[in-house]
């Protein structure tokens, strides 16, 4: 059997409703984010969708959120956190940077103010969810990340007009990946909650 990954991100969070910049900063899950959560919960379990093995970043948000879909053990790992947007953090998202039109992200933006490259957190996120998936007995694995990150892990394995054509990239989506050779291939996008 194909290993799988189901990749969400967490759940709408105070700064995601007040569009402010959400880093390696850390706001609560609002009561939709909470609701959403318990959303998804419900949605896996009608599916019969369960997991080998469940992880979180070390951010509250995401525990939160997982605790909330599943009463399950599961680790916690900084590989997961957030893109760290340093000095950004907490502020308006309008200060956000355009994207860069080669890369489609941030690209090296935040590095200048002491904050993450788009290429360090696309390694960073590669490098631990393929150790997880290394791991023995990790036939179905639910791991809990965050909005930037997540893009950047999807964007190693799928082209710009595919992640615009196949992805709807919302709080408490579901990316789907199947695994193997230690490469990921993106299956479909989970959205529970429509």
């Amino acid at each position: 059997m194909t290993q799988q990954l189901y990749l969400m991100r967490h759940g709408e969070t105070l700064f995601n409703s007040l569009h402010r910049i959400q880093g390696a900063s850390d706001s609560p899950l609002t009561a939709k984010g909470i609701s959403d959560a318990q959303k998804v919960g419900q949605y896996l379990k009608a599916q019969g969708i369960t997991f080998d093995h469940a992880y979180a970043s070390t951010q509250e948000r995401a525990s939160d959120t997982l605790e909330y879909i599943t009463k399950q053990p599961y680790e916690r790992l900084k590989g997961l956190k957030e893109w760290n947007f340093w000095v950004f953090e907490g502020q308006s998202e309008v200060l956000n940077p355009h994207d860069d039109p080669q890369r489609h992200s941030y690209g090296d933006f935040f590095v200048q103010y002491g904050g993450e490259s788009d290429v360090q957190v696309q390694k960073r996120m590669v490098q631990t969810l393929t150790e997880v998936m290394e791991r023995p007995q990790h036939q179905q694995v639910l791991a809990v990340s965050h909005g930037g990150a997540s893009f950047m892990f999807l964007r190693r394995w799928l082209d710009w007009q595919e992640v615009q054509q196949r992805v709807h990239f919302t709080n408490c989506c579901i990316l789907q990946f199947s695994y193997a050779n230690q490469q990921f291939t993106f299956e479909k996008t989970i959205d529970a909650l429509h």
